[in-house]
């Protein structure tokens, strides 16, 4: 069964939009701005959990959709594959530790118990609601619309196109562009090598997410450490070194 390209649009087009109906009626209550995109993010999880088995039985033809999108598995394959994805994360955040470090980064050493929970809490949030979504829904149904290898790059230049800053100067737009899509590619890749389980990618993801956030917010000082090109202050994996770190683990993902 193929799902319907209207439907493929439509679906991801009505949780954005109740993400920013929900923002925005926070914002007229009052609600901090700081605040807005948390809270709104709560219900809009919570639907996206409700209605995907929903989507997949009418799109898919797929009764088990936990397991079709590689959430259900075995308690092997979900501690073998996360802790794989946290490994992966680990490496990429090392490589451009390193770099910072060369560069001139000074540590400021500011740990609390509240900040690795905010690290943890946004790793394993993030991380578990964009690959439900991207390297779960998505891929699996462009891949029923597209074929696997076509969808793999669709869903990244998606991925990339959500998650860029488009007031960044040129360079700095197309470094954070291709940034995101290799990292969009490398974990749609973590899942494929992982045979289809969600949570290495998952693992990938939040720790890459809640790691710089440990890293930026309470380890290091990032700020205007090396041109932009290099070390990307938007984002670590939108410089020449993010990219070098991201190929390097898609090259080692492929041989083994």
């Amino acid at each position: 069964m193929r799902p319907h390209w209207r439907g493929t649009l439509l679906y991801p087009a009505s949780l954005v939009a109740l993400f920013l109906g929900l923002q925005g009626l926070f914002g007229l209550l009052g609600v901090p701005v700081t605040q807005q995109a948390s809270l709104a993010a709560l219900p809009s999880v919570a639907v996206l959990l409700i209605s995907l088995p929903w989507r997949l039985q009418r799109a898919w033809g797929e009764r088990q959709a936990w397991k079709r999108l590689g959430v259900r598995c075995s308690w092997l394959d979900f501690a073998q594959s996360l802790s794989r994805g946290v490994v992966l994360a680990a490496a990429l955040l090392l490589v451009i530790v390193v770099a910072l470090l060369l560069a001139g980064a000074q540590g400021e050493l500011k740990l609390t118990p509240a900040l690795l929970l905010n690290a943890v809490v946004l790793g394993l949030g993030v991380g578990f609601a964009e690959e439900l979504l991207f390297r779960g829904w998505l891929f699996g149904e462009l891949s029923l619309l597209l074929g696997h290898q076509r969808a793999l790059w669709l869903q990244a230049a998606i991925f990339s196109l959500v998650h860029t800053r488009f007031h960044l100067p040129g360079l700095e737009l197309l470094l954070l562009l291709g940034g995101l899509a290799l990292f969009g590619v490398l974990l749609a890749e973590q899942r494929d090598r992982d045979q289809g389980v969600l949570w290495g990618a998952v693992g990938l993801h939040g720790g890459a997410v809640g790691g710089w956030f440990l890293l930026s917010q309470g380890i290091l000082d990032v700020q205007n450490v090396g041109p932009a090109w290099l070390l990307s202050p938007a984002n670590p994996i939108g410089g020449a070194v993010g990219w070098i770190a991201l190929v390097i683990l898609l090259l080692t993902l492929k041989r083994s």
